[in-house]
C-alpha cells in the first residue's frame, strides 16, 4: 500500500458518500490512469438508475475508457470501497487493469479474495495487482451505518 493508493481510496470514499445522497448502497470506485491523475469516480446507481449493472466499478470503468478512448485500461489503478463482485472483477480483468485496490472484503459476493479469486485466475488472459483493505474501516463504517438504517425504516 501507498500514498497514491490511500488518494485515490478517499476519491472513492467520497463517490460512497455521495451514494447515500441519492439512498443507494454507499459504494464509491476511483479510477486513476498511469501517472496517478484521477481519470474517472463513481458510486452505485442501481435503483436510481434501475440497471442491475450500475454498479461503481462497472460505471468507473465506463468512464475511464471513455476518458481514455481505449477500452484497454493498461497501467491504470482501481480503487473500489468494497470488494468485487464476479461481474466487476471480471470486467476488472477484461478491462486490463493493473492495479485493484479495494476497502472492506465481501463475505457475502467478494470475487477477489474472498468467495473466488478472479483477478487472479491464471486460466484467463489477464491478472491484476491487488492491494486489500485500504481504508477499510472507513469503507465498513459507511456500509454498516447504511444498513443499520435500513433496517430500523423496515421496523417503522
Amino acid at each position: 500500500m501507498n500514498n497514491q493508493h490511500e488518494e485515490l481510496m478517499a476519491a472513492a470514499l467520497a463517490q460512497a458518500r455521495l451514494a447515500l445522497v441519492v439512498e443507494e448502497v454507499p459504494i464509491g470506485a476511483a479510477v486513476a490512469d498511469a501517472e496517478g491523475r484521477v481519470i474517472a469516480a463513481a458510486h452505485n446507481r442501481r435503483h436510481v438508475d434501475r440497471d442491475p449493472t450500475a454498479h461503481a466499478e462497472m460505471l468507473a470503468i465506463r468512464a475511464a475508457a471513455e476518458a481514455l478512448g481505449d477500452w484497454r485500461l493498461t497501467g491504470c489503478t482501481l480503487a473500489v470501497t468494497l470488494e468485487p463482485c464476479c461481474m466487476c472483477a471480471g470486467a476488472i480483468v477484461l478491462a486490463r487493469i493493473e492495479t485493484l485496490v479495494y476497502g472492506a472484503a465481501d463475505p457475502k459476493a467478494g470475487a477477489v479474495d474472498t468467495l473466488y479469486r478472479l483477478c487472479n485466475d491464471e486460466r484467463l488472459n489477464h491478472r491484476v495487482n491487488v492491494v486489500a483493505g485500504v481504508m477499510a474501516g472507513e469503507s465498513s463504517r459507511l456500509l454498516n451505518e447504511f444498513f443499520q438504517a435500513q433496517r430500523a425504516k423496515g421496523k417503522k
